[in-house]
């Protein structure tokens, strides 16, 4: 096994030799003054592509400078237009695409100035590219048309399957599976005449794809596995990879779960050893479906939390070194193998980058890097991973304080904390249960649902943050989870508003004869614990003796008003947007007498 391990990485490193080598060549020729002009120019183009474009494209940038004014002042538009180019993919490579588009329109000018119908149709298409990547897909499907129109003038039949490749993955981010498969069908018939293997192999994914969520299983499985074929007779390994979590993919809809596992645990495999962390979690994925749907739950979990680590990997630098201790989990002793799979795995990235820059080369400066679903139901899968994590990250964020949420999904856990300055509120409902016999529950719920919706929109305005809701009681606080000085300022402004729109809503009803709510407000300021209860339905949530006294403060107050504490008065009381109506001491349940204030706004 390690004589093995030993040649993989003799031949990774011949082959970043070679690489070497061939650059190294090419700013030969472009130094050499004695070549021709466009020679030293083409040269100069690789040199920049191969050598900086995707692991250094500012420097990439810069360099195509130097070819701008080198095309300028040999009069060689062409070259001109290709530096451009090259500008306008260092920026999409960063995913600056605006920069991108800028530069790419450049190149376009100067191709239909010079009538380069070639260069024409190669900024056309990247135009597409980038309006693809933006996700205005109609924008991109008529740059592509366009595209598809000159290359069928030119009669590039490699191109116009590209073309018809491009529009129907459009066709397919549009739900418009029929004209999809259409320009996909016609695509593959172009690609197959003129033997272009590896688009083939792309084609049968895709349609595969569309097959599958048509629920045409049988088509769907034959259309991959004629792509995985073809794929293991070119090495295409990244696309065998693919190919083979499609299978497994289909086997789990089909219910075919002992079927799913081999494809799937081999495409996790081999996905290991190209570092392709996105094949990985699909891989992952589909294990998980498949012994799930066979009831072995120890086997379901181990690949749900490799996912899990997986997932977490593309935005966790910690969990990426979990990640990295998952791939190097081979049969030969650690201590000797870490260096020797730390070089290999740095290897293999660095001949995938070459094998990547070939081909994105070929699509960009001729014009045509494919839009491809190549890996079908890899990607349609890790759409909707991402989807549903986003619509995750939305839930969590919607049930926790931002800072809570992200402790939560770094450390998995969060740790109560003592905040020492905070405000508190509670507000409720005077005459609630009378209230809810005259009203249907529907009707009931809305009403609340209108207030409390209104309260949330307050208490985001204000910054503060909702603790919770108990029945017909609101409850939040301000200075939490990340301590502040306008706390106390912040909450009565939003206690002030909050008794506004229900009195607002008390003369709305009145006037139609309506039942309606009244509001008291207490509000008091100390110390408290917060943090996390719960592990299923877990909440944030606050305690102590201070929510205890600001609830007082809202038995023990009027309708309409706000009813302040002592505490809450004496960080208020030189605030001039406030004015204050002493209460004296009020005698409140379990507390004794407090001092208490009604508090408003100043009027102008």
């Amino acid at each position: 096994m390690q004589k093995i391990t030993l040649l993989i990485i003799l031949v990774f490193s011949s082959l970043c030799m070679n690489a070497q080598t061939k650059l190294d060549s090419l700013y030969t020729v472009w130094e050499n003054k004695t070549q021709a002009d466009s020679i030293r120019a083409s040269a100069y183009v690789d040199y920049i592509w191969d050598g900086f474009l995707f692991n250094k494209p500012d420097s990439a940038f810069i360099l195509a400078k130097d070819l701008i004014a080198f095309a300028q002042d040999k009069k060689l538009p062409k070259s001109k237009a290709g530096a451009y180019r090259l500008q306008a993919v260092s920026f999409y490579v960063q995913g600056n695409y605006p920069q991108a588009l800028d530069y790419f329109q450049s190149a376009l000018k100067i191709s239909e100035e010079i009538d380069d119908e070639k260069g024409i149709a190669g900024s056309v298409n990247n135009i597409g590219l980038i309006y693809n990547a933006q996700g205005n897909f109609s924008q991109a499907l008529d740059y592509f048309q366009r595209s598809l129109k000159i290359q069928e003038e030119i009669g590039n039949r490699n191109n116009i399957a590209l073309a018809l490749n491009n529009i129907g993955a459009i066709y397919y981010h549009q739900s418009n599976s029929q004209k999809s498969l259409d320009y996909y069908h016609r695509s593959l018939k172009i690609s197959e005449e003129i033997e272009d293997n590896l688009g083939i192999a792309n084609l049968l994914n895709n349609i595969g794809a569309i097959y599958l969520e048509q629920n045409k299983l049988i088509k769907a499985l034959d259309y991959f596995q004629r792509s995985l074929k073809i794929r293991e007779e070119i090495g295409d390994e990244i696309g065998i990879a693919g190919s083979l979590n499609n299978i497994g993919e289909l086997y789990n809809v089909q219910g075919v779960y002992n079927k799913a596992i081999t494809p799937c645990q081999r495409s996790l495999n081999l996905s290991k050893e190209l570092s392709s962390i996105e094949i990985q979690k699909s891989a992952c994925d589909c294990l998980y479906g498949a012994y799930k749907g066979l009831g072995e739950g120890n086997k379901a979990l181990e690949y749900h939390e490799q996912f899990t680590v997986l997932n977490d990997s593309i935005f966790n630098e910690a969990n990426t070194k979990k990640l990295t201790q998952l791939e190097m989990q081979y049969d030969f002793d650690k201590k000797e193998a870490a260096t020797q799979m730390e070089q290999e795995k740095k290897d293999v990235i660095a001949a995938q980058e070459l094998k990547r820059k070939k081909v994105e080369r070929n699509g960009f400066m001729a014009g045509f890097a494919v839009v491809l679903l190549f890996a079908g139901v890899f990607f349609r899968q890790r759409n909707r991973i991402g989807k549903e994590k986003d619509r995750s990250e939305e839930l969590l964020m919607n049930i926790l304080p931002k800072e809570v949420a992200e402790e939560l999904k770094e450390k998995g856990h969060s740790d109560a904390q003592l905040i020492n300055h905070v405000t508190v509120l509670f507000t409720d409902f005077k005459g609630f249960t009378a209230l809810s016999e005259q009203l249907s529950p529907k009707e009931l719920v809305e009403d609340l649902h209108t207030c409390f919706s209104e309260f949330d929109r307050i208490c985001e305005k204000y910054g503060i943050e909702k603790i919770k809701t108990i029945g017909d009681s609101y409850m939040a606080a301000g200075g939490l989870p990340s301590p502040n000085t306008t706390h106390a300022q912040d909450v009565v402004k939003a206690t002030i508003e909050m008794a506004e729109v229900i009195e607002r809503a008390k003369i709305e009803k009145t006037a139609a004869n309506q039942p309606f709510f009244e509001v008291r407000i207490g509000v008091h300021t100390g110390p408290v614990v917060a943090g996390i209860v719960g592990v299923k339905k877990f909440q944030y949530d606050i305690w102590g003796d201070t929510v205890n006294t600001a609830s007082r403060m809202e038995s023990s107050g009027d309708v309409g008003k706000v009813n302040i504490s002592e505490a809450t008065y004496k960080l208020l009381k030189d605030d001039a947007d406030f004015t204050f109506e002493s209460r004296g001491k009020i005698e409140a349940k379990g507390k004794g007498e407090i001092e208490m204030y009604f508090v408003s706004m100043k009027k102008e």
